[in-house]
């Protein structure tokens, strides 16, 4: 036979019960909120409620200036065949936003070719855990390596029709060097954060579904250093920006 309970022990049953119910239903809400699990990276593409990004667009300017830094290497350049033709310098830019909060970009794939005795392009910019190539297009061996500081790797020397690749887990700059040829350098820009572009030939360049808010806008390049601007981005909205940078061309 079953002992009914105290009418004492049945009120504190159903306080209990009440309280639990009470603290489900308001975790419930706040995960749905977003409380518990927002990306910030979500409220900026306008996913679960959160307001859509807006668009910075603009122009990089590059000028001659009257004295430049000397090259990275010391050393007379031992090149095999006729120098090549240099590439645009504008493509050494790189444009990006440097305070907003580290979100999980999808990993990117990029190829960096040794023709010509040089690496081509000479920059490319990838968020964190991507992975770069290296073809050997020429017809001899090449080397790839880098001592940069949390990207040291050397892929050894390797033949003409082959490639190496390298994975980039770290933010930063890595600088990348070929140990036949020493006159060959090429950078890699590394983020933590999807919210940047190397401008086009002509100088423009696009940074679409950033969050809405007051930001540094940057515009680097290998030999100068950056220009830094404040952009208030406002959502669904463009915001225009133009950089000026005086950089000595190479061979000037």
């Amino acid at each position: 036979m079953m002992r009914r309970a105290s009418p004492a022990v049945a009120i504190l049953a159903m306080l209990l019960c009440g309280s639990f119910a009470i603290q489900t239903a308001s975790a419930s809400a706040r995960w749905y909120a977003g409380e518990l699990r927002r990306d910030p990276a979500e409220a900026a593409f306008g996913r679960e409620g959160g307001q859509p990004g807006g668009r910075v667009t603009g122009t990089v300017k590059l000028t001659l200036a009257n004295s430049a830094p000397s090259p990275a290497s010391v050393y007379e350049r031992r090149a095999v065949g006729p120098r090549p033709k240099a590439q645009p310098e504008i493509k050494s830019v790189v444009i990006f936003f440097s305070d907003l909060p580290a979100t999980k970009a999808a990993p990117m794939q990029a190829s960096i070719a040794q023709k010509e005795e040089q690496f081509a392009p000479h920059l490319v910019a990838v968020t964190t855990g991507s992975k770069v190539a290296f073809p050997n297009e020429d017809p001899f061996f090449h080397n790839v390596f880098s001592l940069s500081r949390g990207a040291g790797f050397n892929l050894g020397r390797y033949p003409s029709g082959s490639s190496r690749s390298q994975t980039f887990t770290r933010p930063g700059i890595v600088k990348v060097f070929c140990e036949i040829h020493s006159h060959m350098s090429a950078v890699i820009r590394v983020f933590e954060h999807g919210w940047f572009t190397v401008p086009n030939e002509d100088g423009t360049f696009a940074i679409d579904s950033v969050p809405p808010g007051d930001y540094t806008l940057v515009a680097w390049h290998e030999r100068i250093g950056e220009r830094r601007d404040r952009v208030t981005i406002r959502a669904g909205a463009d915001t225009q920006i133009n950089f000026t940078l005086p950089v000595l061309e190479p061979g000037q």
